[in-house]
């Protein structure tokens, strides 16, 4: 089993919305950058624990736990002409783009940004270290266990 964190805006998608949803599980469409597809084409399994985050936000920082419900497939959203996520190179046989889908776990208190940074066993988080813009990042299972230790 491998830990992620992955974000969304809240005014795009927030853990309201997702717990608003049906059987609260969202296809995580939408995704352009390669790096984060290529962690949900090649390496999320069905089981990865995931840290729901917001960013972009006034206070960014962990909203709740979902887990990989289902493993990547084509994003459809990539082949709809009217969609914001439309890639006029992706085709049907030859796709750029991919999602998995996630289901929520359950929403917890916000643990900030500025929470996270405050433990010295979280100074390697990618999402606390200076550049990092990727909306899918690996948690490491050790940082994992202290965050749901402090939750």
């Amino acid at each position: 089993m491998r830990y992620w964190l992955m974000k969304s805006e809240p005014y795009e998608f927030s853990i309201d919305d997702f717990a608003a949803l049906p059987n609260q599980t969202v296809a995580w469409e939408g995704v352009r950058n390669y790096q984060s597809r290529n962690f949900m084409r090649n390496q999320m399994t069905i089981g990865d624990q995931v840290f729901f985050y917001h960013s972009c936000c006034k206070d960014p920082g962990i909203m709740g736990i979902a887990t990989v419900s289902k493993p990547a497939y084509p994003d459809a959203t990539q082949f709809n002409p009217g969609n914001k996520y439309f890639d006029p190179k992706a085709t049907l046989n030859n796709p750029r783009w991919f999602n998995v889908e996630i289901t929520l776990v359950q929403k917890t208190r916000l643990i900030a940004i500025k929470e996270l940074r405050q433990y010295q066993q979280l100074q390697k988080m990618r999402v606390l270290q200076t550049g990092n813009r990727l909306s899918i990042t690996p948690v490491d299972p050790a940082e994992w266990q202290f965050i749901m230790a402090i939750l």
